[in-house]
C-alpha cells in the first residue's frame, strides 16, 4: 500500500481578524501565575508527605500496639545476597533473574543443609563492597564474593551444604556490626517510607561518632512483619564476642542513637523494641524477653542494688538498666552515708567508752597518790611530834 503524501502550500503571511487574536498576558502576570501554581504544587506535595506519614511512617495508628517478642521465625543463619538497589526491586525479587536463581538452587538442597538457612536480598553496586553477586553470610562473618549464574550451583554444594570453604572463589572475612534495614517499597509502602529514613539517619549517626569503619548499615528486602515497620536486624558481637542477630521493629530515628549507643558500643538489648533473636525458637524468644524484664532479686552485699538487664525504648528513650544503675547509685549513696554515720556513731561510743574507762582509771590513779600522800604525811607528822 502506498501512502500518498499531497503537498499543501501556506500563504507567506495570514492573516487573522483582530478578535480572533491570542491575548497576550502581561509578563508580570504570567510569572505570578507561574509562582502561584509552584506554591500550589508545593503544597499539594508536602500533604502528600503527610498523607504518607500519617499512613505508612513512623506516626501510622499501629504504632506500639502489638507485642513484638517472638515475632521472629526461627533459623540459625542468615544469607544475603547483593543485588542491584531497592528502587528496582520487583515485590518478588527472590523470584526474578539471578535472586532466583539462587534460590530455586538453595531449595533444591534445603534438605541436605544442616542449617536452617534464612536468604534475604540486601542491596549491591557495581564495584566495591557488596558488589552485586556478593554473599554475606551471618553468624559465619563471611563475604564470597563475585558470585554469577554458573556458580551458584557449586557454591550451595560447598558451602552451604558440605560446609567448607568456596574453593572456586574469593571470600573474606567481616569484622565489626552490620545493621540491614528493610527498605522494600515494591513489597510494602511502610517499609518504603520508612527504611529510608532510618538508613540515612544511621549513616548520619555513624558518621558523627567516627565508626565508618566499624558499623555498617544496607537496605534490605522484606523480612516480614511489614506493619512493625521500620524493621531492621543488627549482627554484632556480643559481650562474649559471638556474633548474634538480634531483630527489632516499630524503629523510628530517635531510636537510631540508642541502637548505636547501647545495643552496638555496649550490647545492651532494647527491649521494647526487640522482636528475636537468631537461633532462637519463638517461644524461646518470649521467654527470653520475660526473663529479661524481671529485675534481678539477689542483691549485691553491701550495695543493696538490683538492677534489670533491660533497655526500655519508646519515642526516644530511657534506658530502664541506666535509670537503675543511676537510681541505685544515689540509693546506695544514702545507705552508705547512713551506714557511716551509723558506723562513725559506733566508734564515737567505742571511744567514749574508752574514754571513759581510761578516765576512771585516771582518777582512781590520782586518788590512789593522794591518799599516799596523805599517808606519807600522817606518819612524817606522828614521828615528829
Amino acid at each position: 500500500m502506498r501512502l500518498l503524501l499531497r503537498s499543501f502550500s501556506f500563504p507567506k503571511h495570514l492573516h487573522l481578524p483582530f478578535s480572533s487574536r491570542p491575548s497576550l498576558l502581561p509578563l508580570q502576570t504570567l510569572i505570578s501565575t507561574m509562582a502561584e501554581s509552584r506554591e500550589e504544587l508545593s503544597s499539594m506535595n508536602s500533604s502528600d508527605s503527610q498523607i504518607d506519614e500519617l499512613k505508612h511512617g513512623f506516626q501510622r495508628p499501629e504504632m506500639y500496639t502489638i507485642p513484638l517478642a517472638g515475632t521472629v521465625d526461627a533459623y540459625d543463619c542468615h544469607l544475603f545476597l547483593c543485588y542491584k538497589d531497592p528502587q528496582r526491586w520487583p515485590p518478588r525479587v527472590e523470584g526474578s533473574d539471578f535472586p532466583k536463581l539462587f534460590v530455586t538452587a538453595l531449595k533444591s538442597r534445603m534438605n541436605e543443609i544442616p542449617r536452617n538457612v534464612r536468604v534475604t536480598i540486601c542491596e549491591g553496586q557495581d564495584e566495591g563492597e557488596n558488589s552485586n553477586g556478593d554473599v554475606l553470610i551471618f553468624p559465619d562473618m563471611i563475604r564470597y564474593k563475585g558470585l554469577t549464574e554458573f556458580d551458584v550451583d557449586n557454591f550451595v554444594e560447598e558451602v552451604l551444604v558440605k560446609g567448607a570453604d568456596w574453593l572456586s572463589g574469593n571470600s573474606e572475612p567481616l569484622t565489626g556490626s552490620f545493621v540491614f534495614v528493610c527498605a522494600h517499597n515494591s513489597r510494602d509502602k511502610r517499609c518504603g517510607v520508612c527504611g529510608p529514613v532510618l538508613i540515612t539517619k544511621f549513616q548520619e549517626e555513624i558518621e558523627t561518632r567516627g565508626i565508618n569503619d566499624q558499623v555498617f548499615v544496607s537496605p534490605c528486602s522484606h523480612i516480614g512483619g511489614h506493619k512493625y515497620a521500620g524493621n531492621l536486624v543488627v549482627f554484632s558481637p556480643n559481650a562474649q564476642g559471638k556474633v548474634e542477630g538480634h531483630w527489632y521493629g516499630y524503629v523510628t530515628p530517635n531510636d537510631v542513637p540508642v541502637l548505636l549507643d547501647h545495643h552496638i558500643s555496649k550490647g545492651e538489648i532494647i527491649d521494647q523494641l526487640w522482636r528475636g533473636q537468631m537461633g532462637l525458637s519463638t517461644e524461646e524468644q518470649k521467654k527470653a524477653y520475660e526473663q529479661r524484664l524481671q529485675p534481678n532479686s539477689e542483691k549485691e552485699s553491701g550495695g543493696g542494688c538490683s538492677s534489670s538487664s533491660c533497655c526500655q525504648v519508646a519515642n526516644g528513650f530511657t534506658c530502664c538498666k541506666d535509670e537503675k544503675v543511676e537510681g541505685n547509685k544515689a540509693m546506695n549513696g544514702i545507705e552508705g552515708k547512713m551506714c557511716g554515720s551509723e558506723r562513725d556513731a559506733g566508734r564515737l561510743k567505742s571511744w567514749f567508752k574508752t574514754w571513759e574507762q581510761g578516765d576512771t582509771l585516771v582518777a582512781l590513779s590520782v586518788i590512789g597518790a593522794v591518799a599516799a600522800s596523805v599517808a606519807v604525811a600522817y606518819t612524817v607528822y606522828k614521828r615528829s611530834s
